[in-house]
């Protein structure tokens, strides 16, 4: 796994015949955020797109793979705008460049992921959290198998992809060992990362 920041162009020559896919991880914006974190959202994203295009000297992005999407029609990318506005963006150029956008999510896998992870958010008492914690790490583990399922079935010999998806589910895939994976790690991700410790902190201090 490599994993690339302030990244140079890769030598196309290392990487031939390889699998690839270059992993960015998926940021969204907030409802009512404050405009200081939607201008960091905003600049991560046009840095992940400049190392995007670094990054396909190692070969042209012929597979997208976006989590939350199950399809491939306008609905579902109209569901990408709503929580950011730039990932449609991103699809709709590698598309118009030869890449093939290819739904890592199932519906009915996906659909009960997202209840009990909003069950997990109205709970008071360690009982019901017990029984809730269980289905929904069931659930979890589903939904990752299938991510893994699909990447694995639909990136061919040679091929390079691109998988956008939250940073800590990506950290619990078991990629293919013949698939080279490229982490990228545009440098407003730490500001985005000390951005939330920063609120968190001053939320605790409040709470004191």
């Amino acid at each position: 796994m490599v994993e690339l920041g302030q990244i140079h162009k890769p030598e196309a020559g290392n990487f031939a015949g390889k699998r690839k896919l270059y992993c960015v991880a998926n940021i969204y914006s907030l409802d009512d955020a404050p405009e200081e974190y939607t201008d960091l959202v905003r600049k991560y994203w046009d840095q992940a797109i400049a190392q995007i295009e670094k990054m396909e000297t190692a070969g042209k992005i012929k597979k997208i793979f976006c989590e939350i999407i199950t399809g491939t029609d306008d609905d579902s990318l109209a569901v990408l705008s709503r929580i950011n506005e730039q990932i449609p963006q991103i699809i709709r150029k590698k598309s118009e460049e030869g890449g093939v956008l290819i739904p890592i999510e199932d519906q009915d896998i996906l659909a009960p992921f997202t209840d009990w992870g909003n069950c997990l958010r109205v709970i008071y008492t360690h009982e019901v959290f017990t029984k809730i914690i269980e289905y929904y790490t069931e659930s979890a583990t589903r939904r990752l198998d299938h991510m893994i399922e699909v990447i694995d079935k639909n990136l061919s010999e040679a091929e390079a992809g691109l998988l956008i998806l939250k940073d800590e589910d990506r950290a619990k895939l078991q990629f293919p060992r013949d698939i080279e994976v490229f982490l990228i790690t545009p440098p407003s991700y730490d500001d985005i990362m000390r951005w939330f410790r920063e609120r968190m902190m001053k939320r605790e201090k409040k709470e004191e």
